[in-house]
């Protein structure tokens, strides 16, 4: 058996699958180049890019398992891949800390202006604390959206802080939120009510474009808002506008739009936005999965999942 790796991952994949199988490492392939790789290979290790089209299952003609070191499959054909007997593996909750982490470190940033005071010190050489008066995250309203693993580890991170947690998810029962200790609200009441409001839901075509410039209108004109999700959710020329005209008080996002745009993810690609005009707005390259812990623990998962289908 062959097995090709397409991303970066857990340097444990590779040395425990080496055991039963060769294990090849092709970095980043578009999808015509995996169309072309994919043949001879029993098993795919991945995370998100590129999508997995019917063109590459069809070209899969060996391939039994994919192993995908994330937590969506909306980049995967599914239906293909059930059609022609591919078993699919993610690994949902494992990057649950590391992506609520991150919301929390944003948060902060965003409320001591922490990246603007530290650029002011370090290149500005200027040490004015009375430039950068922020705003504690105790007795504020935290609204989430999108309350599965992530969502709820945000909320218990939020509790910590002494934050009222409001939350969305239509597909939980009330206990869960009871449990929580947080109060179950339709999107329109977070919006009203949150001083702070974290996404984590997934793209799809009822989230795309769902902060736009009327629910945006809706919101507490200081209030944050942070994407940790999947770029889409966020209208970005509509939260430009926002931002610009001082409707909220910040935005932070871990995901863009056309983050994969013009090789977004190849050495030497640039990206742009008009977003980065905009002081009160920060960003990072998705980044929510990406501590050694939470790499690990995705690898011991998905390693566990392969070897279990393949018999190993």
């Amino acid at each position: 058996m062959k097995c090709l790796i397409i991303d970066a991952v857990h340097s444990s994949i590779a040395e425990e699958f080496s055991k039963y199988m060769q294990v090849d490492t092709h970095m980043l392939p578009t999808q015509e180049e995996l169309a072309k790789l994919i043949p001879e290979y029993d098993v795919l290790i991945m995370r998100v890019d590129p999508a997995i089209n019917k063109e590459i299952l069809d070209a899969a003609k060996n391939l039994k398992v994919i192993g995908v070191c994330s937590v969506g499959l909306n980049h995967i054909d599914m239906d293909t891949a059930k059609a022609k007997g591919i078993q699919v593996f993610n690994a949902p909750g494992m990057n649950a800390n590391a992506v609520a982490e991150l919301t929390f470190s944003k948060m902060l940033d965003l409320s001591r202006h922490t990246i603007p005071a530290n650029y002011d010190v370090k290149v500005n050489k200027n040490w004015d604390k009375y430039k950068f008066v922020g705003r504690e995250l105790r007795g504020k309203t935290l609204g989430i959206l999108g309350f599965g693993r992530i969502g709820q580890r945000v909320g218990e991170l939020g509790r910590a802080f002494k934050m009222n947690i409001v939350a969305y998810d239509p597909y939980l029962p009330a206990h869960v939120f009871e449990e929580q200790q947080a109060t179950s609200m339709s999107i329109d009441e977070v919006l009203k009510t949150a001083d702070y409001v974290t996404i984590h839901m997934p793209l799809t075509p009822e989230t795309k474009d769902l902060f736009n410039a009327k629910s945006i209108a809706e919101m507490k004109n200081d209030a944050v808002v942070l994407n940790m999700a999947r770029g889409g959710i966020v209208n970005e020329k509509d939260m430009y506008e926002a931002l610009k005209a001082g409707k909220i008080g910040g935005y932070a996002s871990d995901v863009m739009e056309n983050e994969l745009a013009a090789g977004g993810l190849t050495e030497g690609a640039s990206f742009d936005s008009p977003l980065f005009e905009c002081d009160n707005f920060i960003v990072t390259p998705h980044l929510g999965a990406q501590s050694t812990d939470a790499s690990r623990d995705i690898a011991e998962l998905i390693i566990g999942k392969v070897k279990e289908a393949l018999s190993l």
